[in-house]
């Protein structure tokens, strides 16, 4: 078995570390903020457009019981890939939409899911780099809709159902 990782800018990181919670296969979740140039930002810089980070949940999986090929198809159920720096009610640079790897071989996967939900849209801003550097966001923001239930997420229920199905085998 072998555990991989892979990020995702996904608008506002409660939201999306919640979804990336409920896949089996994946053994672990972690906010922060990612591809800036500040080092050890705070989420007051970041929200502030000061680090160039993105809001990003890290994904640590087995990819031997979820592959990255689901793990993607998930994440463009609940982002809008043709919104530029936002997502929901949220807006600004750290909610721009994107997928950060670290090893190359993800790459093929990746850019042939692009060129896929790139034929859905007129316009595809979602992100497709290299980890440059990815900062753990501050403590309160780890397992936030957790521990905050009722907690803003800008994910819909919709969306949330559609992912459950596609977990089903019923997409």
């Amino acid at each position: 078995m072998s555990v991989k990782t892979i990020y995702f800018a996904g608008g506002c990181f409660w939201g999306c570390e919640k979804v990336f919670q409920k896949v089996p296969g994946v053994k672990d979740t972690e906010v922060g903020y990612a591809n800036g140039w500040k080092e050890n930002p705070t989420y007051e810089e970041v929200c502030g457009n000061e680090t160039g980070h993105r809001e990003t949940v890290k994904v640590t999986y087995e990819d031997k019981e979820v592959s990255l090929t689901t793990l993607l198809k998930v994440y463009f159920l609940v982002i809008d890939p043709t919104l530029q720096n936002q997502q929901g009610n949220d807006i600004g640079t750290q909610y721009q939409t994107g997928v950060y790897y670290e090893d190359e071989e993800d790459l093929p996967i990746i850019q042939a899911t692009f060129e896929a939900e790139k034929k859905k849209v007129a316009h595809f801003y979602v992100e497709c780099e290299k980890l440059k550097c990815f900062y753990t966001a501050e403590e309160y923001h780890q397992d936030y809709l957790i521990k905050n239930p009722n907690g803003y997420c800008h994910i819909t229920n919709i969306e949330m159902e559609e992912v459950q199905k596609l977990l089903e085998g019923k997409l």
